[in-house]
């Protein structure tokens, strides 16, 4: 799930951060932005600890010294990122994040065949603080979280699925789908079973839409699913 930088890093997750290594992938470069597609099980930022560093923005930065972060993906979910490359440009597009201007779209694999074919999601959402980053509902204290679905092709055993969140909160889309009855397959903190015993979450950011810094044009960017 997309998050802002004023949002806190996800906790300390241990020895087990095993990252992958990989090329850096560019999907767009300009004079202001730059777009990349994150790996599944990389950070998007440094976590603590020296054994935390190696992340999406560290990568990035070695290659492009001047680029700053706009949001976060969580480690794992991959997909499209945006990084500023001037200060400006990073204004800018904190301020469409933080207005819910810019546009994402994500595609999951959930357990089990999910019904009715489109749909929205409105469960407000606070941290599991006793397991963290677990998030759950909490309909007293949360903070709102909305996400449009639809279904794009289904069987008994599992479907793929369109997310569109309306806002950017931690972990929504994962618990949104639990809420459902449809954890996505993979998670290793809301999936069980057979649903859980998959090699990633299969949870990718699709495209980015946002008003481009330099003279404010609507722009478009896609990363196509590796699942």
């Amino acid at each position: 799930m997309t998050r802002t930088p004023d949002t806190p890093p996800e906790p300390d997750i241990g020895s087990a951060y095993d990252p992958p290594i990989e090329p850096l992938v560019v999907i767009h470069e300009d004079h202001e932005v730059l777009i990349v597609d994150k790996p599944a099980g990389l950070l998007s930022v440094p976590g603590k600890g020296e054994h935390l560093a190696d992340c999406l923005l560290t990568r990035v930065q070695e290659a492009y010294p001047m680029a700053l972060l706009v949001h976060r993906l969580d480690r794992d979910t991959s997909g499209i990122m945006v990084f500023a490359l001037t200060p400006h440009a990073q204004r800018h597009l904190g301020l469409q994040f933080e207005k819910r201007q810019a546009k994402k779209t994500y595609v999951a694999r959930v357990r089990g065949r999910l019904e009715p074919a489109t749909g929205t999601v409105d469960l407000p959402l606070i941290v599991d603080w006793p397991n963290r980053p677990r998030q759950m509902v909490d309909h007293e204290n949360g903070r709102q979280a909305v996400t449009d679905w639809r279904v794009l092709r289904a069987d008994a055993d599992e479907s793929r699925v369109r997310l569109m969140p309306k806002t950017g909160r931690s972990h929504q889309l994962r618990v949104h789908m639990l809420a459902l009855g449809h954890p996505i397959l993979g998670d290793p903190f809301y999936a069980e079973g057979e649903a859980r015993d998959h090699p990633r979450l299969m949870l990718h950011s699709e495209t980015l839409q946002f008003r481009h810094p330099d003279g404010g044009k609507g722009v478009r960017y896609t990363a196509k699913a590796p699942f």
